[in-house]
């Protein structure tokens, strides 16, 4: 939905492949389903610069997303919206910054990280939006094209789709670090190891004008463009 005065000269210019993406189905990869809807009700990192930590309490699993052009709000099963996400652009301390209003992960992803780090690291809790279960690993490259999630009331469509850069906090929450624990080589060995996507990507809605209500939920199936 279109907030008032917006236009659609405020999104990013949308390429002619993602414009055409619906009508070419053939032009796509079934990547898996989703599995896990989640919002970041306040932001994770707490605590003053120099002595922050990494904190997943705020994260809510949800029936649903509700798909905007400035982020995602959380659905209660009865389809009202309940939680704004930190990064929509209008929460009251939103970490919007144009590209990341939407995040996603895979399963596999998690995999590699609990095998690295520990069994603390459960699906959902580094935070993303969308958690989709794969049978392998994904980068940006292969994602380079776009993402198309077919909900029940259309397609949406995600572009570009770009890496999420880890952050200090998080990597010391891997290592089982406290907040007071300077970074080390440890810190910097484990933001390498999450980076390429393994933490997850951010990716922004691209709608074509014509789209009802669009809910994303756990069921829905998610495609790689080609």
């Amino acid at each position: 939905m279109m907030e008032p005065g917006e236009t659609t000269s405020t999104m990013p210019k949308m390429p002619e492949r993602w414009r055409q993406a619906d009508r070419q189905p053939a032009r796509r990869e079934l990547i898996g389903p989703v599995v896990r809807v989640q919002v970041q009700a306040e932001p994770l990192k707490q605590g003053e610069r120099g002595a922050r930590w990494y904190d997943p309490t705020p994260i809510a699993e949800v029936a649903g997303l509700r798909v905007e052009p400035v982020g995602v709000r959380g659905m209660a099963a009865n389809g009202e919206a309940t939680v704004v996400d930190v990064h929509h652009r209008d929460h009251p301390r939103s970490r919007y910054r144009g590209e990341n209003g939407i995040s996603l992960g895979f399963t596999p992803h998690y995999a590699r990280m609990r095998a690295a780090f520990g069994s603390h690291l459960a699906d959902g809790v580094a935070g993303e939006n969308i958690l989709v279960a794969a049978e392998r690993e994904w980068t940006d490259a292969d994602l380079a094209g776009g993402v198309v999630i077919e909900t029940a009331g259309g397609s949406v469509l995600l572009a570009p789709v770009i890496v999420a850069k880890p952050c200090v906090e998080f990597s010391k929450f891997c290592l089982g670090l406290g907040a007071a624990e300077r970074p080390d080589r440890r810190v910097t060995e484990t933001l390498q190891f999450l980076d390429n996507g393994v933490r997850g990507f951010y990716a922004t809605w691209q709608p074509n004008g014509t789209e009802r209500e669009l809910i994303i939920r756990p069921g829905d199936r998610v495609f790689r463009l080609l």
